[in-house]
């Protein structure tokens, strides 16, 4: 079965991003795309699940963003057309705006029930069909040039016919950030795992004692990339926390059942994300996209002049 529907996750009001998440959604800061082009960081994120056949998108929001969002691409379509009348890349932009716009519903979380309760909320939406599941301030950046990182997870799953989610190698100073696993490699498949334990933000000592992986470099751990292929029997077990009267439901429980229960696999994904919502993160995805785009030259001009001006002044 095709994977052609997404799930975007965007409800959190990104209290890390304060003062400019008050009055602007974090999914909506402007970022230089590989193209050159700046866009909101929701586009970029739709731009990769479209690029990586994903037909349909809903956006998880916090209640009365929908018609904000929906405002705030109208007006971005309209002042390209309007400021650069007349050429033809601000047509082809203004047309992928368009194209978002029909191919994007929004949903809103009206109480802030948790991350499972944001995906859960998308069920009428996928009806019983497989889905991907993004995040809404996370940008991903592919080292394979010819397969986006949406594209390579989506294949694993239609090829293996199961669930599976993106993870990366990742240094254990930095685990307590993402959900963190452990699992055994697939014969024959470089890069892919059967899941066998989850825990969501765990402590070094706790990922030394449970979450070690063979082949792994020493210090390094399994982390969740913001990025999943889900199969529609997911919310049957999120279903059960919502009815429990649970106030934080968790995705990350609602993946460790499915890969208890059956076969669920973890894809080294070749990219990286960039967590806009930490300290630093806009701007690590905006070098990293620059450095991976049309940019490439300029950015990497820009940090040699940066460091050279640090090193200046840390001689005086």
């Amino acid at each position: 079965m095709k994977i052609r529907k997404a799930v975007i996750t965007a409800a959190a009001r990104g209290e890390r991003l304060y003062p400019v998440a008050d009055t602007v959604q974090k999914a909506m800061l402007p970022v230089i795309d590989v193209d050159g082009l700046t866009k909101p960081a929701i586009q970029i994120i739709a731009e990769e699940a479209f690029a990586s056949g994903i037909e349909e998108i809903a956006v998880i929001c916090a209640p009365g963003d929908g018609p904000r969002y929906q405002e705030a691409f109208a007006s971005l379509r309209n002042n390209l057309l309007e400021s650069f009348a007349n050429t033809d890349w601000a047509q082809k932009e203004a047309d992928k705006i368009d194209t978002l716009r029909s191919r994007v519903q929004f949903i809103e979380q009206t109480e802030p029930l948790g991350y499972g309760h944001a995906v859960y909320l998308a069920r009428d939406f996928v009806a019983n069909e497989p889905f991907l599941l993004l995040l809404g301030d996370h940008l991903y950046v592919s080292y394979d040039p010819t397969q986006r990182c949406a594209a390579q997870l989506i294949n694993l799953a239609l090829e293996q016919e199961c669930g599976a989610s993106a993870v990366n190698p990742t240094i254990e100073h930095q685990i307590h950030r993402y959900g963190t696993l452990t699992g055994k490699h697939l014969p024959n498949q470089k890069g892919v795992y059967q899941i066998e334990k989850i825990i969501e933000k765990p402590s070094v000592s706790t990922a030394e004692l449970e979450l070690q992986t063979s082949g792994l470099r020493a210090g390094y751990y399994l982390c969740f990339f913001g990025m999943h292929a889900l199969p529609p029997t997911v919310f049957q077990i999120l279903q059960t926390q919502v009815d429990s009267g649970s106030h934080n439901i968790q995705l990350t429980p609602a993946i460790q059942e499915l890969a208890s229960t059956d076969k669920y696999l973890a894809l080294e994904v070749k990219g990286n994300r960039y967590d806009l919502s930490k300290k630093q993160g806009l701007l690590q995805a905006q070098i990293a996209l620059g450095l991976a785009g049309q940019a490439h030259d300029e950015t990497l001009t820009t940090m040699v002049e940066l460091l050279a001006e640090a090193n200046q002044r840390n001689a005086k």
